[in-house]
């Protein structure tokens, strides 16, 4: 079995990583490190780099928390990252590498949240096969709730009849550069009287992610009177609209200010997108389901994908030793 060179990531390595980025067959913005690096005083940066002799062939965005590693803790989604051409031996090559590597340097478990394939432009679950020959467990699975935009989808009666409330109050949809009008009196009093918690990102951070990926991130406020009423933050990648925040005052429903912002944003903004991720519903690690959110969801014609989150055990590397055969 071949074995690959594995080395961490470091600062001189950010343009090479960037192109890697660039052409990989499984990456989105996301994975950039401009976008990574918004949060590096939060994490502390275990990214793995690997290498057939001279030639970059894979990445692993992580981080490190005492004998665990993740992949990555602050992204959506994440795991070991190819190049166009790799193959499933290859891949299982390079596991293996990557899990020695981890495991000699003192590091026990590697948890891993999968990228959901209809981000992808190629089929890519070498790393599910991996994952598998190496006995690890499914810890979570979370359950996302995606329309199809490429298929017919059928939006209920109840969010027909809400948009038409939208539409009948006059409210305006407006794209906006500027996040703190709702950052901070829509989102920030939203999320603190629900949940008792701040949103991922600050208004600074998110306002510099936006000048750095101004084509990957686009925000939206709904007016009536002029005055904001709801809002939401979408993040874009070639095939994917998801949007990452999305939140309304006291009066949305007697307004019908979200179901016209996403009627307008389904079926206008991103039509062309093959397909609106509503992300998950899921609480408590996956076992729950908020019933109300996931139900407004699938109103709108949203069906279900699951993404997977895994642990494995560094040591298990020798698993793949004797697989090619």
């Amino acid at each position: 079995m071949k074995h690959y060179q594995i080395r961490l990531y470091t600062t001189s390595d950010f343009d090479q990583w960037n192109t890697f980025i660039s052409v990989a067959k499984n990456a989105t913005f996301l994975f950039d490190r401009n976008f990574m690096e918004y949060h590096s005083d939060r994490f502390e940066d275990y990214s793995l780099m690997v290498f057939d002799e001279e030639k970059l062939v894979a990445v692993l965005p992580a981080n490190r928390t005492g004998s665990s590693v993740y992949s990555h803790q602050g992204l959506t989604y994440g795991g070991l990252v190819l190049n166009a051409k790799a193959k499933l031996s290859s891949v299982i090559s390079m596991f293996k590498s990557v899990l020695q590597f981890l495991n000699e340097n003192s590091v026990e478990t590697l948890t891993i949240k999968t990228i959901p394939n209809f981000y992808l432009n190629y089929y890519s679950d070498e790393l599910e096969y991996c994952l598998f020959l190496t006995q690890a467990q499914l810890n979570r699975r979370d359950a996302l709730s995606v329309i199809d935009l490429t298929k017919p989808y059928f939006i209920s009666k109840t969010r027909k009849e809400s948009i038409r409330r939208g539409k009948k109050n006059s409210l305006i949809i407006k794209e906006e550069l500027n996040f703190e009008l709702f950052w901070n009196e829509i989102l920030i009093p939203n999320l603190n009287k629900k949940h008792q918690i701040k949103p991922v990102h600050t208004v600074e951070e998110i306002t510099l992610l936006q000048q750095r990926f101004p084509n990957n991130i686009r925000h939206f406020n709904v007016y009536h009177n002029d005055k904001i009423v709801a809002g939401t933050t979408v993040f874009c990648t070639e095939k994917v609209a998801h949007p990452q925040y999305i939140s309304g005052n006291v009066d949305k429903n007697a307004l019908g200010s979200l179901d016209y912002l996403y009627h307008h944003l389904i079926t206008e903004v991103y039509k062309d997108k093959h397909f609106f991720d509503f992300n998950n519903s899921n609480e408590q690690q996956g076992t729950k389901i908020n019933q109300g959110l996931l139900f407004w969801k699938e109103s709108f014609g949203a069906k279900t994908v699951v993404q997977n989150f895994y642990e494995v055990q560094t040591k298990n590397y020798h698993l793949l030793e004797s697989v090619l055969i």
